[in-house]
């Protein structure tokens, strides 16, 4: 989107220097992920950081509302409970769509806010990737706050493994070696010496929890970094586990599970913005619009755009029983512009702000970012199946 450095980047692009970027990740991680890593990062221009960046700030107010947990108590569903609530989300992911107003000037519009975490390692892994093989200008940043690499997984490090050794703490997931976005993970343990479990592998008693090692050796188990998706787990009635998110343990959850359902689709409809297109809630609409192909209907409970419905009609929303219009939201659509020239046609792009909340700080702040590029319908895997220059990448913000 910075015009000069696009054209210089994608005269300069070569299929070996993009093999040795790829070849760069595998070896840090000892894992080739399968989604694919875009041929190129994106060059967001001030105007569009700034933008990026009021958003989060204003959707961040309706977050520190005293009343915000109040509002969002409705999302905690019969048995999934979990005690030990933090009093604020550890983690914040925001996803904008890019759009042109009818000026031509780009604008982000809100996709989807998640408090919960995203790739944080394997993103400035990516970033120095692309920095060590490509042609990028020293002043755009990837990361923000004036963090380098260091000072960024140091900031990591305080929030995930805190006061106790690495080998206390787990990053928890439902069968590690089969998420598609594994690659995080192995990046987190490499950078922070923690261990990377199933949920499977974790043993309780009493209240305490533990895992054995790789002699045979109880390690006992006191914070876990939480990637379960709860939604996921509650479908997963074939696991033979001890661990149970709902009993009481003697542990310190960084990414308190709760938190995943309280900052979600569920909350669209609770933010005033000129970046948050028009969201409510369905079980409140008086009356279905008429012009539905201005919307976007989705279930409240879902995960990677499973149950969306982007060219919803009557009959859908007629075929949704009463007793559950309250778990969808209708959406004002968001037209992506194709505003990223590659080299056969333009991407279009979403961008997600990952944010940090650390304790006894009023609000979360923005630390990076995570780029997705699109010539689909869609911002997904299963829209951009056999294209080039689409998939995961990472923005480089000119801030200054």
């Amino acid at each position: 989107m910075i015009s000069n450095l696009r054209s210089a980047y994608n005269s300069g692009f070569t299929e070996e220097k993009y093999q040795a970027f790829l070849d760069e990740i595998y070896h840090a991680t000892n894992h080739r992920p399968p989604f694919h890593i875009a041929e190129t990062p994106v060059f967001v221009p001030k105007e569009l950081a700034r933008q990026l960046f009021e958003a989060c700030e204003e959707l961040a107010d309706t977050l520190c509302r005293p009343d915000f947990k109040q509002l969002s108590q409705d999302t905690i569903l019969p048995g999934s409970f979990v005690p030990g609530e933090s009093p604020h989300t550890t983690f914040l992911c925001v996803d904008f769509g890019i759009c042109r107003r009818e000026d031509g000037s780009l604008i982000p519009q809100l996709i989807e806010i998640q408090g919960f975490p995203s790739l944080y390692f394997y993103q400035d892994l990516c970033a120095n990737a692309y920095r060590h093989h490509f042609d990028i200008p020293e002043n755009l940043h990837h990361l923000f706050g004036g963090h380098t690499s260091e000072t960024y997984r140091a900031l990591l490090r305080k929030i995930i493994v805190g006061n106790s050794k690495p080998e206390n703490v787990v990053l928890l997931e439902v069968e590690p070696h089969k998420q598609n976005t594994q690659v995080d993970f192995w990046a987190t343990e490499r950078a922070l010496g923690i261990k990377v479990k199933c949920l499977t592998d974790l043993k309780v008693e009493g209240k305490d929890v533990f895992y054995l090692d790789d002699l045979g050796r109880k390690v006992q188990v006191e914070r876990i970094y939480n990637r379960v998706i709860f939604d996921e787990l509650l479908k997963r009635t074939d696991l033979n586990r001890e661990f149970f998110f709902e009993s009481e343990y003697n542990i310190h959850w960084v990414g308190h599970p709760h938190w995943f359902a309280r900052i979600s689709k569920h909350t669209l409809p609770l933010f005033n913005s000129r970046y948050v297109p028009a969201s409510f809630y369905l079980h409140e609409l008086k009356e279905i619009p008429d012009n539905l192909s201005n919307y976007v209907l989705k279930p409240l409970y879902s995960f990677s755009g499973q149950g969306v419905l982007i060219n919803p009609t009557k009959a859908d929303i007629g075929a949704i029983p009463e007793s559950q219009l309250k778990n969808y939201i209708l959406q004002q659509k968001v037209d992506y512009a194709p505003v990223i020239e590659t080299l056969d046609i333009p991407a279009k792009l979403e961008v997600r702000m990952m944010g940090i909340w650390e304790d006894g700080k009023p609000k979360p702040e923005i630390v990076t970012n995570l780029v997705r590029l699109s010539k689909g319908e869609m911002v997904g895997v299963r829209y951009n199946m056999g294209k080039k220059w689409v998939g995961g990448s990472i923005g480089f913000f000119e801030t200054e």
